[in-house]
């Protein structure tokens, strides 16, 4: 097996179950493993935008697609159990920030028990052998310090969504310890990776969303915390490192079931303000922001993940620069905007990277 490098011959033939592959993170993983020839399952809720990546770029031709909420433990165990798969990988998530202040108990309900559900339902899927649940970055207890979070650190969370996300920590550390311990049990691992971008994302109060839909109206981008500081990165970069992962727990089991970062080098954690300027010089045709100076909702300023861990012992490594990063998404909305056969511009772009 290729060692730090997603595996093409490692997955072909693999049956992988994937929740919440109707979103945007879900939907750019289900056209890679498709196109590596896995077999593929995935359960999730309606997509969440419309449009969506998953309709644009044709997601479900070539796989099994069941409309389902993780919350429904029935229907979710029922279908792991038909599918009965050899990997899988948990995305399924209430992941906006601002919309957790407003729902909070549905933000409870499916990060923390969703999360609670999908791996209860796991337990008794026999061929399963590696699960990979993903979080996020703000899992951990933000400290506003100048340096990366390690694996190590508290968990916490200001708000309900990184808070929950920090509670789904604490699930797979319990469930890991309690029932998924044993040489015949499915090695479980938590990812956690940084804010994702990339072609294809429509969310509500998302940064790159916003500044694309106030592209395409020739309206100014209007932003609330132009200096706060993330590590962005295009979504192909955690996705790989979800994927080597998970080969190194097929492969070596146990010893990689633990919390893993995937974040991007630490000179491409920019500010908003940053990101705004490379979008504008992209895009061209008179684009410009404005800043939003009335009062906000609580978000962290500064945030950064340490991803040593994954260099040393998995190899992985960030591929994409993220001026790059920018330039790509602004082609990929053009392209969009064009007509252009979003399933194929989605291959190409994932064989690109790979290569």
């Amino acid at each position: 097996m290729a060692i730090g490098k997603v595996d093409i011959h490692f997955w072909k033939g693999k049956r992988v179950f994937i929740t919440g592959h109707t979103g945007f993170k879900g939907s750019w993983l289900s056209l890679w493993l498709q196109q590596m020839g896995a077999e593929v399952k995935g359960f999730s809720l309606t997509p969440p935008t419309n449009p969506s990546l998953f309709v644009e770029a044709k997601v479900a031709q070539h796989m099994q697609s069941e409309i389902g909420d993780i919350c429904d433990f029935s229907k979710l165990s029922e279908s792991i159990r038909t599918f009965n798969p050899d990997i899988l990988l948990h995305l399924a998530a209430q992941p906006l920030v601002r919309l957790s202040y407003k729902e909070p108990i549905e933000t409870y309900s499916t990060n923390v028990m969703g999360t609670v559900n999908v791996l209860e339902a796991s337990r008794y899927a026999s061929h399963l052998r590696a699960i990979v649940v993903i979080t996020t970055d703000k899992c951990y207890e933000n400290r506003e310090w100048e340096w990366g979070y390690r694996e190590n650190e508290p968990m916490g969370g200001h708000d309900p969504y990184s808070n929950s996300k920090g509670c789904a920590e604490l699930v797979v550390s319990a469930y890991q310890r309690s029932f998924f311990h044993s040489s015949d049990t499915a090695a479980v691992a938590s990812a956690r990776a940084g804010n994702v971008i990339g072609g294809g994302d429509w969310a509500e109060d998302r940064l790159i969303p916003d500044i694309l839909r106030a592209f395409e109206k020739q309206q100014p981008v209007i932003i609330r915390n132009p200096l706060s500081t993330r590590p962005w990165q295009h979504v192909l970069e955690p996705l790989s490192g979800y994927l080597v992962l998970a080969q190194r727990l097929w492969q070596d089991g146990k010893a990689f079931a633990e919390g893993w970062n995937f974040g991007p080098k630490d000179d491409d954690c920019q500010p908003v303000q940053w990101i705004l300027d490379k979008m504008v010089h992209f895009w061209g045709d008179g684009a410009h922001y404005e800043i939003d100076k009335s009062e906000q909702p609580h978000e962290a300023n500064f945030l950064k993940l340490d991803c040593s861990k994954a260099a040393m012992r998995l190899k992985w490594h960030p591929k994409w620069r993220l001026e790059q990063t920018l330039e790509q998404i602004v082609h990929w909305h053009r392209s969009w905007l064009q007509g252009t056969d979003m399933q194929a511009r989605c291959l190409q772009e994932i064989e690109k990277y790979n290569n």
